[in-house]
């Protein structure tokens, strides 16, 4: 079993900036995706975006020009960098860790963005 445990939420004004962290309490193979999903109260939850092994990104629309995911592989660790935040950029925001085509698939408990207007 993996444990996936995110921070860096909190709240923020708009035009601010937060990082989210997730780190994994091991190693799971040398080939996986690292994901950052969010889901708002009344909606469903929403990819943000993801970043291999080899680290190749892929962000959402709404995520593009403002978020940067990285991640340390020496750390397990993957980060969420969020600048320009919006008011609707409030959510849960949660780290998923993706391998072997979804047959690994392990999720955080969230941490709590909110941006005030």
């Amino acid at each position: 079993q993996v444990q996936l445990v995110e921070s860096g939420g909190g709240l923020v004004q708009a035009g601010g900036s937060l990082r989210l962290s997730c780190a994994a309490s091991r190693t799971i193979l040398s080939s996986n995706t690292l994901n950052w999903y969010r889901q708002a109260p009344g909606k469903q939850r929403e990819l943000v975006a993801g970043i291999t092994s080899a680290s190749s990104t892929n962000y959402a629309g709404f995520a593009k020009g403002r978020f940067t995911i990285s991640r340390d592989n020496a750390k397990n660790t993957v980060y969420l960098q969020m600048n320009s935040l919006k008011p609707e950029d409030t959510a849960v925001y949660y780290c998923n860790l993706r391998a072997l085509g979804g047959a690994i698939d392990y999720w955080g408990r969230g941490t709590q963005v909110t941006v005030s207007s």
